[in-house]
């Protein structure tokens, strides 16, 4: 089930769905890297091609096959 919520952009507001599980993994990944959620969105947006809530999870899926060894997870595509 996604999970919507509302997020700054450049001072603006604008909502992302996203999974549970992506919110917890992408709180985390702000936690480690000491910036808010609001700040490591807007980075992701910065970079972005398309749909937000896309580009959050290959950011996730990104992040996390990084800091797995062998730099990928199985079963890729």
């Amino acid at each position: 089930m996604l999970k919507k919520r509302s997020v700054v952009i450049a001072g603006h507001a604008t909502s992302v769905s996203l999974e549970p599980q992506f919110w917890d993994a992408l709180r985390g990944i702000a936690d480690v890297r000491g910036v808010s959620l609001n700040q490591l969105v807007a980075e992701i947006d910065g970079s972005r091609q398309g749909n937000l809530s896309s580009a959050v999870r290959v950011y996730v899926l990104e992040y996390l096959q990084k800091k797995t060894p062998g730099g990928s997870l199985a079963g890729g595509g």
